[in-house]
């Protein structure tokens, strides 16, 4: 079959400010086993541009594909960037299949399908093994009830099969690097970059966690198999940056050693940069030698919060004496570290500002993201703030770095004023000056430097667009309202939807609905 793969572009400050872009590997981890299956695949990134909606639609015309398959990374404030985009395609493509993958299709599959008529199909969960076996269905007329991990529209109602079966090796799912141009993708300074996953899933129990339920259990690559890939990479493709998107590569102590003696074996001068938590480096303190050596530069902190009733009641599990000794030991190895500091709980007040920041102070990070709580439906904090008034209702701006939800005590201008006085006494305090100007380790300097870049097109942005261009509710609804009912409801729900919806392309109505042939379970899932 032939297929095109979308990227549609994001309109996040992230995806907008930066001229640097990092591949989609949701795509290509779906692209290389379609590849490998011998369906003829191409890949348009419409990040790259940004590429507008009129001309995604002019190149999958002229592409003529069979099945588009769309999926984005951050898929809860992209998600009216793919209605815009398939609506338009389904206008000039009335006869191509229009799969929809990611985190936010695959818990509002029902929503998704009720409100999108032209959406087609929706992969739920990994979709590596799952999209593959969709296409070979769709190819071969194959009820859809024998596919796991999928939804659909059986009768014109939205319905969903029994999720996919965890995918176990992670190695037998190939990346389809040769979809994109790597000259095209940059991170860390105008530096060759990728993102990869060595692992998915984490075995903590942050209930404000958006990823853990989509990965389910925290599972790993051969760690000497995937260091030889990133050498590869480096070798025949130039790459110079590695970006983790796991969620805590780190887990497992003997398995991180076995990938990072494996990468050092491999002497490519890399850099890695990603996310993991504080007890794991404090863990690690012998072998932060090792993490130098293999490349690594830089360790984003999930600390969140710096309140213990506020870490107590997110089920952070963290402490802030860790916190303040994993930053301690990066610094001793030269590995640069980013706190996270997540603002916008209900009960925060002044005083709750002025202790953060003091907490900021005296752990002394080399760099911090602050970011705004989220709360998704499918994660326990939602029932936390259930009740909680939505300030945005523009879905796109659900990306955390924008306040959704009301605080008790302070007025959103208030809680921006806080977090843009807090990004800059951290930033421009004499300590952070002078690791930018006069740190001896001048791969480091290049680091913080390319870092303030950014800062100071973004901080001056976010001022600008909350001001004059974004707008807020004053009246707007409850959480539970906006989003409707928790995920502990939908996960329930297969088949017994009494809302129906527009039933697809007539032509293929017999396939969708199952009933041409016997009734089967089956399993899929979605790009993240």
């Amino acid at each position: 079959m032939r297929i095109l793969l979308i990227n549609p572009p994001h309109p996040s400050i992230g995806s907008r400010i930066p001229h640097e872009h990092l591949p989609p590997l949701g795509l290509l981890s779906v692209g290389g086993p379609l590849i490998d299956a011998e369906h003829e695949v191409s890949l348009l990134d419409a990040e790259l541009g940004p590429v507008s909606t009129k001309d995604i639609v002019a190149q999958a015309v002229a592409y003529a594909p069979e099945a588009i398959l769309l999926g984005h990374s951050g898929s809860t404030s992209g998600h009216p960037v793919v209605a815009e985009v398939t609506r338009a395609i389904r206008a000039v493509l009335p006869e191509t299949w229009l799969v929809y993958g990611g985190v936010f299709p695959t818990y509002h599959w029902r929503e998704v399908l009720l409100e999108e008529p032209q959406i087609d199909l929706i992969v739920r969960g990994e979709g590596e093994e799952t999209t593959p076996r969709l296409i070979q269905a769709l190819q071969a007329g194959v009820s859809l009830e024998t596919i796991p991990g999928i939804a659909y529209r059986k009768q014109g109602v939205p319905c969903a099969t029994p999720p996919a079966p965890l995918i176990r090796e992670l190695d037998a799912c190939r990346v389809g690097w040769e979809l994109i141009d790597h000259s095209r993708y940059s991170y860390w300074g105008d530096r060759r970059a990728v993102v990869v996953q060595f692992s998915r899933g984490c075995p903590h129990v942050c209930n404000y966690c958006g990823q853990r339920d989509f990965w389910k259990q925290w599972r790993h690559r051969d760690p000497q198999k995937f260091a030889a890939e990133l050498a590869r990479l480096y070798r025949e493709h130039g790459v110079e940056v590695i970006n983790f998107a796991d969620e805590n590569p780190t887990s497992s102590r003997q398995v991180w050693r076995a990938f990072l003696e494996a990468l050092i074996a491999e002497n490519v001068p890399l850099t890695l940069v990603g996310s993991t938590r504080a007890d794991d480096i404090v863990r690690d303190a012998d072998l932060l030698h090792l993490y130098k050596q293999a490349g690594v530069a830089r360790f984003l902190l999930g600390i969140e919060n710096y309140d213990e009733e506020t870490l107590r009641q997110i089920h952070k599990g963290g402490a802030p004496t860790t916190d303040r000794e994993a930053i301690r030991l990066l610094r001793q190895h030269d590995i640069l570290s980013m706190a996270t500091y997540v603002v916008g709980f209900e009960e925060e007040t002044y005083r709750d500002y002025v202790h953060g920041l003091k907490q900021l102070l005296s752990y002394d990070p080399d760099q911090i993201q602050l970011l705004y709580v989220t709360p998704h439906r499918w994660t326990p904090y939602f029932h936390l703030a259930a009740e909680r008034q939505v300030v945005q209702t523009d879905q796109r701006k659900w990306d955390y770095k924008h306040q959704v939800l009301a605080t008790r005590s302070l007025p959103p201008g208030q809680v921006l004023l806080w977090v843009k006085l807090i990004e800059a006494v951290m930033q421009l305090r004499p300590r952070s000056l002078k690791r930018v100007l006069a740190h001896p380790d001048r791969s480091i300097r290049a680091a913080l430097r390319w870092y303030y870049r950014i800062g100071r097109q973004v901080w001056p942005y976010e001022i600008w667009n909350f001001l004059f261009r974004e707008k807020r509710r004053k009246d707007g609804p409850p959480l539970a309202e906006f989003w409707g009912a928790p995920h502990t409801h939908e996960v329930e729900a297969k088949e017994n939807s009494t809302k129906r919806s527009r039933i697809p392309i007539s032509d293929r109505a017999a396939l969708m609905s199952g009933d041409n042939l016997p009734n089967s379970t089956n399993d899929t899932s979605a790009l993240n």
